[in-house]
């Protein structure tokens, strides 16, 4: 893999470049990591473009060249330093090198804070429109009281830090794969989200967009309902009967058919209390109508991945779950007896209240697992786990403080963190506590 590292500073004598030469040197086993000079890069002036010169151009071959970047950067006065964000400022003017680029921020201070302030800026400056990088969520890396951090031959000489920022590295070289993987052009691209197609279930004469679309189409079709009967694989049920049993499922249920047409969820709450919240008129719409924009690439890949068989299950965690509240997201593709496509089945289920109840009836609890290594975009842990599929993590590239994301099939909206926010860490089950006596058929403790 090869990377690129920016040292966001000028002096001779620079302790960030100093840190990018000992991870250069000393993890190369994990990446080819070449340094980039800015010395030569000019103040920013908008009213005099250098944006062909030499300087600027040689960054922007290299960086739009490397899998992902590094940047070092010092704090001066509490933010970081004006040549560093010169170099933004070119790099985002009429040329956008960090588009899409997944960065790594590390650095390091005279001072306890290790950069913290400048860090926390040169994130907010790489996630702004014109800028748009990818930057790693957490796993910040802070190297305070810098002058004795290093030896006579510029080695980190504390052995924890250097294991920190190995593995730092390595979730950094994780995110890289995962990013790069859904910025591939791939067939997805293919998919057509407006539903123009027609398979064999599409109501014709109908308008998609139309809010009473289900009213429409019943009537157009003389679709059954009420105490009509249905015949199902295994079962006879009413209409109404029907509609029961699936509005009072532990889970909220959503059907888009192989012509990528939204046309089924189950509404057993209001759109307001859903954990994806769905509108009634949005049943019956194209894809493409609930979906922002920035969610079309991601989504498309979700589809592809499902129709052509890459995978027949997709799943995320919802960015932003606590220990009390952990959303998931599934997507399943659904075949016919020949194995044709024909369409998705999404659930999405909190899991925390589950893990609650389990942890009261057997009267465990959780405890850390020391040797868990969390993955960068999921929260997976490493150990014992499914690596993340790449569409999985569609949300990751779109993901901005301010905003929200949409989920990858419907148009449920969840509050994002940085990029996303990592969820806590799984942790395994303790042996119970000696005090904890559990009652053999409710699972209440008699403590």
């Amino acid at each position: 893999m090869k990377l690129v590292g920016i040292a966001g500073s000028t002096e001779d004598h620079s302790y960030n470049r100093t840190l990018l030469k000992f991870m250069a040197s000393h993890y190369g086993e994990e990446a080819d990591i070449e340094l980039l000079d800015i010395n030569d890069v000019p103040m920013f002036n908008q009213s005099d473009d250098q944006t062909d010169s030499d300087a600027v151009q040689y960054l922007n071959r290299k960086i739009l060249a490397a899998d992902g970047v590094i940047i070092a950067t010092p704090e001066h006065n509490h933010t970081l330093t004006a040549s560093l964000k010169s170099v933004i400022e070119w790099l985002s003017f009429n040329i956008h090198p960090f588009n899409d680029k997944p960065v790594m921020i590390v650095g390091a201070s005279y001072y306890d804070q290790g950069s913290s302030r400048a860090q926390l800026m040169l994130r907010q400056i790489l996630e702004s429109p014109g800028v748009n990088a990818i930057v790693m969520p957490g796993n910040e890396f802070l190297l305070a009281n810098v002058k004795d951090a290093f030896d006579e031959n510029n080695n980190l000489k504390d052995a924890r830090t250097v294991d920190f920022l190995g593995s730092t590295l390595q979730k950094f070289v994780k995110f890289v794969k995962v990013i790069n993987t859904l910025n591939e052009p791939t067939t997805a691209e293919e998919e057509d989200l407006s539903a123009s197609g027609k398979i064999d279930t599409t109501v014709e004469g109908v308008d998609m967009n139309a809010d009473d679309w289900v009213e429409q189409a019943a009537a157009k079709t003389h679709a059954a309902e009420g105490d009509d009967y249905i015949k199902l694989d295994r079962g006879l049920l009413t209409v109404n009967q029907l509609n029961m049993f699936l509005n009072t499922m532990p889970m909220e249920l959503t059907y888009a058919d192989s012509n990528n047409q939204f046309i089924y969820y189950n509404k057993m709450l209001p759109t307001e209390k859903m954990l994806a919240p769905r509108r009634p008129g949005q049943t019956g719409d194209p894809m493409s109508s609930v979906h922002p924009g920035r969610a079309v690439k991601h989504v498309k890949q979700v589809i592809n991945a499902l129709r052509t068989g890459k995978t027949d299950l997709v799943k995320m965690p919802v960015p932003g779950n606590t220990p009390d509240r952990f959303i998931m997201h599934y997507y399943k593709a659904m075949r016919d007896a020949d194995n044709q496509y024909k369409g998705i089945n999404e659930w999405v289920l909190d899991l925390a209240p589950i893990v609650k109840y389990y942890l009261e009836a057997t009267g465990q609890q959780l405890v850390a697992d020391p040797n868990a290594k969390v993955d960068a975009t999921s929260g997976a842990s490493a150990k014992g786990a499914e690596k993340p599929d790449a569409t999985a993590s569609a949300s990751v590239e779109e993901a901005k403080p301010e905003e929200t994301a949409t989920d990858a099939t419907t148009s449920a909206s969840v509050d994002e963190a940085d990029t996303p926010a990592t969820p806590a860490a799984p942790v395994a089950p303790a042996e119970p506590e000696p005090a904890a006596e559990v009652d053999g058929t409710s699972g209440a403790s008699e403590s």
